[in-house]
């Protein structure tokens, strides 16, 4: 549990668990009649205007905020082809903001974010639709239904980022096992699965006295990964997910083989023992 005197985060011993309290419901419910892609004028309109005030507010205050430094944006134009007919994007999972970094990082493109259910009845609900957040239904077959058929609409020249850990944990340093859900999508649809990866960097005097910044991010881009289409489905899902992971992994400078796994937990807030 979260200890305020010590100042460590809430880690579970469950890798894919969240930790965050959520103190708001409204409500909403993830049916087969729920609009996971909402095309609606009035959305697009809200979502126009969101765009236009991340550009001019959000994404200076973010790059300020977390210290951003984005890698790899080469590779976005190097693959331009393949990316423009729809792709997953995989990260680890990091910060409050890290998703704000995602947007930034791949412009011009339009992301998409499969969200957790109750973060999409939480306080941010409002915020996290207009930016393209997807809820995942859980416990309704008819919704699984049309939400898979939202994603594929999604992902027919689009693009959805996917979070392979299924939950945030603050400044965690080792990359936690990923969920099979990106590769699972990526070979059903034949797309390619895009590795991200966040990274830190020690802050300096001024962040780390003045404004208690615990570290900076750096956010890496790779190069696309495609399912091996000689395996069998069900270790084609797996290979990509490990080959994803191992990515993602190297992507932060972490060496796969010695990242911890499953995690040896710290709650230490170090940032130094990678």
């Amino acid at each position: 549990m979260f200890d305020p005197k010590t100042k460590k985060f809430p880690y579970p011993t469950d890798t894919g668990a969240h930790y965050i309290i959520l103190k708001k419901d409204n409500g909403a419910v993830f049916d087969r009649d729920y609009p996971y892609v909402d095309r609606s004028a009035g959305m697009r309109f809200k979502q126009f205007l969101v765009r236009v005030l991340l550009y001019i507010i959000v994404f200076p205050v973010a790059r300020i905020r977390l210290g951003l430094r984005i890698k790899g944006r080469e590779n976005l134009k190097k693959h331009k082809e393949e990316l423009k007919k729809g792709v997953i994007s995989c990260s680890n999972h990091v910060h409050f903001w890290d998703y704000i970094a995602v947007m930034r990082a791949t412009l011009p493109y339009k992301t998409n974010l499969l969200a957790w259910d109750k973060n999409v009845r939480g306080e941010n609900a409002a915020l996290i639709r207009l930016v393209g957040g997807i809820p995942i239904p859980v416990g309704d077959v008819h919704a699984s239904i049309a939400f898979k058929k939202a994603l594929s609409e999604v992902l027919d020249g689009g693009w959805l980022h996917i979070y392979g850990e299924g939950s945030m944990w603050e400044y965690y340093q080792p990359i936690r096992p990923f969920k099979p859900g990106a590769a699972h999508l990526a070979c059903k649809l034949n797309k390619p699965i895009l590795p991200l990866a966040f990274s830190y960097r020690e802050p300096g005097f001024i962040r780390k006295k003045i404004f208690h910044q615990i570290a900076l991010f750096d956010l890496h881009i790779g190069e696309p990964l495609y399912a091996d289409t000689a395996l069998p489905r069900g270790e084609r899902e797996r290979d990509l997910t490990v080959r994803c992971h191992q990515a993602v992994c190297r992507l932060a400078g972490i060496d796969p083989a010695e990242n911890v796994y499953p995690p040896v937990y710290d709650n230490s807030r170090r940032v130094d023992y990678y």
